[in-house]
């Protein structure tokens, strides 16, 4: 009863943990960022600031939790120093303020190629002499372990959270026109449950649970993890394209935690897993960025119809439930090639009832149809594939 007490505990002191307020200080500048792009690309705020704060801790704790029964029933376990040097590790690859280094298999394989490195001897003297050698003496197949779980989490997450709130943006193509693209980037925190060798932390705080397995204390602890995506598509949906990567990194999850089987036979294998596992996750965000570079640009101006890049929230647009990708081709009953055209066809007969002639992603037509309210957006909320350089003096969306 004491452990499961000190368990829902746990979650309360997630936010005592220095870490969990540098992912959401990461997460608020990188919001910040975003804006301040949109109202470049834009002239307005496509998302508010909060948008990659909503997907911090959903659902990754849920994640966590199930991560955590995993790590307890296979008896992996984290020094104190590792879980520092982890800690020291996921701050440093925060720092640029990206997510793009944020993946467990990058925190956890450059801290185990970081213990290499430790001298035999240690650093220093004290607290943090101890901690260095604890970080040197990690218990590698716990670690690679704790990897693989991480990463599967990784691709889930992706795959199902990584296309949500992606933001638009406008780049130069290879023929130096301004086309449209998507920028997703989440941070998701997972906390985990993991157990810690001794008797380290009940020195400390004395109530601390304590358990006992073939005469070997453990102390419970609960660790955030940090998984980070980051991945610009131009050539696609975005719900394809990440989706995609979410699967591949999957795959990769289900590779590792079966190599990870031989770490518990051969520890020094896990170097060579993680190593192996670094190259395939940077060949996969590699590959898809070349892939995506090769394909035709999917956000791009059409001979017939102007093509959805964007739907601003709570928009008369997104009540419609137009969707990004979609053409539209007629308004009002008269055909659109250019901006310019949707707002006079938005314009034309009744200003208070508007008819769109939709084509989805499938090639099939359909007709999206609402009253339009003077309180409402006055242009639908849908930002559209053009030079907004041009309007610059103008809120420039559909």
């Amino acid at each position: 009863m004491d452990v499961v007490v000190e368990g829902l505990r746990g979650f309360g002191r997630l936010f005592l943990h220095p870490l969990t307020y540098v992912f959401i200080m990461v997460a608020y500048f990188v919001g910040l960022a975003r804006v301040k792009r949109e109202r470049k690309h834009f002239h307005i705020r496509v998302f508010d600031f909060i948008l990659e704060l909503k997907y911090l801790f959903f659902p990754g704790i849920l994640i966590g939790l199930v991560l955590s029964v995993f790590t307890i029933l296979l008896g992996t376990y984290l020094s104190l120093g590792t879980i520092a040097l982890i800690g020291v590790i996921t701050f440093l690859l925060s720092g640029p303020f990206t997510f793009r280094w944020l993946s467990p298999v990058f925190v956890l394989g450059f801290a185990m190629i970081a213990a290499l490195l430790i001298p035999q001897d240690g650093l220093g003297s004290g607290m943090v002499a101890n901690l260095v050698m604890e970080a040197k003496d990690m218990h590698l197949p716990s670690v690679v372990v704790l990897m693989s779980l991480l990463l599967l989490a990784e691709g889930f997450l992706i795959w199902k959270y990584g296309h949500k709130g992606t933001s638009p943006i406008m780049v130069t193509s290879k023929r130096g026109q301004e086309v449209g693209a998507h920028f997703s980037q989440k941070l998701w925190v997972v906390p985990v449950f993991t157990l810690i060798p001794g008797d380290a932390i009940t020195s400390i705080w004395s109530w601390w649970p304590v358990l006992t397995v073939n005469n070997a204390t453990f102390s419970l602890c609960l660790v955030p993890f940090a998984i980070g995506f980051s991945q610009r598509v131009k050539g696609m949906l975005p719900i394809h394209s990440i989706s995609f990567t979410g699967k591949r990194v999957l795959g990769l999850g289900v590779f590792i935690t079966l190599a990870s089987i031989a770490a518990f036979f051969y520890p020094l294998v896990s170097i060579y897993i993680a190593v192996i596992a670094i190259f395939i996750r940077e060949f996969i965000t590699i590959h898809q960025r070349m892939t995506d570079e090769r394909a035709p640009v999917f956000f791009s101006k059409r001979d017939s119809g102007l093509v959805i890049l964007g739907i601003i929230p709570m928009s008369p647009a997104e009540k419609m439930s137009l969707r990004v990708g979609e053409v539209i081709t007629k308004v009002n009953g008269l055909p659109v090639l250019h901006v310019s055209s949707f707002y006079e066809a938005l314009q034309a007969n009744n200003r208070a009832y508007c008819k769109l002639e939709v084509v989805d992603e499938n090639g099939e037509v359909r007709f999206a149809q609402r009253a339009l309210y003077d309180n409402e957006h006055h242009e639908l909320g849908i930002i559209f594939v053009q030079n907004y350089q041009k309007r610059e003096s103008e809120v420039d969306v559909g």
